[in-house]
């Protein structure tokens, strides 16, 4: 898919990873606009939604229209996380925190797949065959969630079982469903948290022996829209990083 010219809106694109990719698909010519609960670091074209509200998200599709012509694009790195164990004396999973978290990142990504490649099946295909573009975001918490991820791991992983599917349905309209699934990132919300969970975790990075830059996560974004071959996968972008059970005294107390 070419990037220059192409309409491209990034679902949590006001900061981290979302912000970061905005800012270099609209540097590589696109026509970017971001979808949040606010613009944050964006200074582009912009609506709010929620992205588990499928009435919003449309909305918002329907005003970022006008603003960068045919999509073409749709990176969703949304997401939200409710921590801590889930049984015993120092239980604070809730089913409602649970559920809010499979909205926002399970079904919110499925609900953003689907306005999206609605919106592309009406637009003219590139000399490929080619109508767009959907990347959701998921982590490699979904395939080895430490303890007290229960919540996040479930719901990431839910991203990557429908890609396939979703892959295999819209390929007959050519687009191409893809999953990203990042380890650990220097995001404003990572690199404000403190303690030695946080510090553990740094300590996985195999190499390079750091977290990834929001700049590297872009540009396995900017590839994948390039590379028509991928498809109907997640791919992990963690430095060899692999994450161990973790402790349960982090979250008691």
């Amino acid at each position: 898919m070419k990037i220059e010219a192409s309409g491209v809106i990034i679902a949590g694109g006001g900061s981290g990873l979302g912000h970061a990719s905005a800012v270099a698909l609209r540097d590589a010519g696109a026509r970017v606009a971001v979808l949040d609960m606010n613009p944050g670091a964006w200074d582009g074209a912009y609506a709010e939604a929620d992205v588990a509200d499928e009435h919003a998200v449309e909305r918002a599709f329907d005003a970022l229209a006008p603003q960068i012509g045919a999509l073409r694009v749709v990176l969703n790195t949304t997401g939200t996380g409710h921590s801590g164990l889930s049984a015993g004396p120092g239980r604070t999973v809730t089913a409602a925190g649970f559920r809010r978290v499979l909205d926002v990142n399970t079904l919110g990504s499925f609900i953003l797949a689907q306005a999206a490649a609605e919106r592309m099946i009406g637009s003219e295909a590139d000399d490929q065959g080619e109508r767009g573009v959907i990347i959701n975001t998921s982590s490699i918490v979904a395939q080895e969630g430490q303890i007290g991820t229960a919540a996040y791991a479930a719901a990431k992983g839910g991203i990557d079982a429908m890609t396939l599917p979703l892959a295999r349905e819209f390929a007959r309209y050519g687009i191409r469903v893809l999953t990203i699934a990042p380890g650990i990132y220097e995001t404003p919300m990572f690199s404000n948290a403190k303690g030695p969970m946080v510090d553990w975790l740094r300590e996985q990075v195999q190499f390079p022996d750091r977290p990834g830059h929001a700049s590297e996560f872009a540009e396995a974004v900017m590839h994948l829209i390039h590379n028509r071959m991928f498809n109907g996968t997640t791919l992990r972008i963690d430095g060899a990083y692999r994450v161990p059970p973790g402790r349960s005294d982090w979250w008691e107390g």
